[in-house]
């Protein structure tokens, strides 16, 4: 039974899957879009959403506590410095994700997350 276990194990162990959503928003913060399968980018968006947060204020123990996840000191910086301030209008909804098809090679339904640009 799975009664209250939340989240998805993308059948890799904990410590994996942390490296894993790492190494994705890592990756969105420094392309700003990223395609991936459609339940990696579902378990992403929550995890970035709560270091866009961080970002908003940018203190300096908001800076250590996203620096635990966003291990590259360029991304980490265009995060504080470019992405948090952007969505200081915002309440939270900073990630969009839109599904783009089927992986040809085993059918993975596929998404791309992207950060939602504020004007």
């Amino acid at each position: 039974m799975r009664h209250r276990k939340a989240g998805r194990s993308l059948r890799r162990t904990s410590e994996q899957r942390l490296a894993l959503l790492r190494n994705l928003a890592t990756s969105l913060i420094e392309q700003g879009a990223i395609e991936t399968t459609e339940a990696k980018a579902k378990e992403l968006r929550p995890f970035v959403e709560k270091l866009i947060t961080k970002a908003k204020s940018g203190t300096l123990h908001d800076r250590r506590l996203a620096g635990r996840h966003v291990q590259k000191r360029a991304a980490a910086d265009k995060l504080f410095q470019d992405v948090g301030p952007k969505q200081a209008g915002r309440t939270g909804g900073y990630t969009r994700i839109l599904k783009t098809g089927h992986r040809k090679g085993d059918g993975a339904d596929m998404a791309r997350i992207e950060i939602i640009q504020e004007g």
